[in-house]
């Protein structure tokens, strides 16, 4: 069974380049999407609970968008933050785009609003 691709977005009072920050270096992603961060040569090393998983930098944007893909995962899939506004209210807005099977979307959305949750909280919002 295939993964397939979903897509979350927040709404976060915070500036792009503070945001950023938090998506895309190992002291922000330390703060709330991962026990340990560390990163060589554009992989990143995740870890929680005492192991780790590598992800390298695929594409990104500073200030606009990061695109990750875990090494031991298909080439095709991805986890990426990517930083919009909302043309109406202006407002900054988190996108999280990653794969899931279908039957675990509904699970793994509930996962990142936890973890987007601890985000805000680092964020003052």
């Amino acid at each position: 069974m295939s993964k397939q691709l979903y897509t979350l977005e927040f709404p976060v009072r915070c500036s792009p380049t503070i945001l950023y920050e938090f998506l895309s270096t190992p002291a922000g992603l330390g703060e709330w999407f991962a026990e340990k961060v560390d990163e060589r040569d554009n992989i990143f090393y995740f870890g929680w609970n005492g192991s780790f998983d590598q992800a390298e930098v695929v594409e990104s944007e500073p200030e606009k968008f990061i695109r990750f893909r875990w090494l031991k995962g298909p080439k095709d899939e991805y986890f990426e933050f990517r930083i919009d506004k909302s043309e109406i209210t202006n407002q900054t807005i988190l996108v999280i785009k990653d794969f899931a099977e279908k039957k675990e979307i509904k699970d793994q959305s509930l996962l990142w609003d936890h973890q987007v949750k601890d985000l805000f909280h680092r964020l003052g919002n």
